[in-house]
């Protein structure tokens, strides 16, 4: 009985990876497409979010069924609640994915207001918080786990970096208040991206100690 347990718990783990792979190359993706305004790619990676949608729900429905058949103990009923949560989190951030190809999608064939530089370096910085928070919460890796919610930080200054450089073109052209809040809501996506991220590691350390420890936010968030 422990035994075919154990299989599903890596089988659904597995699913996990899965997914989050899904949505780390939707992110990265969404991004580069909006940058080369590849309309064709926009198209496509705005459909794919079904795809990360019924995987998420594949994964809560493999969930139920262990918890029904394998009356799991303390532990792996955290465990099996925090791939729920974990599934939800990724789904939201499938979301973000398709935001943008959205924006790119709403910009049709008009030419970015600025050239994509900070944008596209808070997609590297997400995707690779996201995969490595993946690596920690597979391996119940607290200590990795409790690394990697600070470096939101960097994220967030992108953000205000990305923020500031719009606020220039508005003030100069109130034509461009438009376009420059298409590509702030493109930031502000990456940027909860981030914050999710965070939610993932907040539940490897909850299967690791059976307490859930959040993140303090901030000084900027708090303000």
């Amino acid at each position: 009985m422990r035994k075919t347990f154990e299989i599903e718990i890596q089988q659904l783990l597995d699913e996990v990876l899965l997914l989050g792979s899904m949505v780390e190359s939707a992110i990265l993706n969404s991004v580069d497409a909006l940058k080369k305004r590849d309309l064709d790619a926009s198209h496509q990676l705005y459909a794919m979010d079904q795809q990360v949608n019924a995987h998420r729900y594949e994964i809560e429905e493999k969930v139920m069924i262990t918890i029904a058949t394998q009356q799991p103990a303390a532990r792996d009923l955290r465990l099996l609640a925090s791939i729920l949560e974990v599934a939800g989190e990724l789904e939201r951030m499938g979301d973000y994915a398709k935001g943008i190809a959205k924006v790119s999608i709403l910009l049709g064939d008009q030419p970015l207001l600025k050239p994509l530089v900070d944008i596209p370096l808070m997609a590297k910085k997400c995707a690779d918080m996201l995969h490595r928070s993946l690596v920690a919460f597979i391996n119940e890796d607290a200590e990795a786990a409790r690394l990697i919610p600070p470096e939101d930080d960097e994220v967030d200054e992108l953000y205000n970096q990305v923020y500031r450089d719009l606020m220039t073109y508005v003030m100069a052209d109130a034509k461009s208040i438009e376009p420059a809040n298409r590509l702030l809501w493109v930031a502000h996506n990456l940027e909860r991206v981030s914050d999710r991220v965070t939610n993932i590691c907040e539940r490897t350390i909850f299967i690791c100690t059976g307490q859930m420890h959040e993140f303090k936010a901030s000084e900027d968030e708090q303000a």
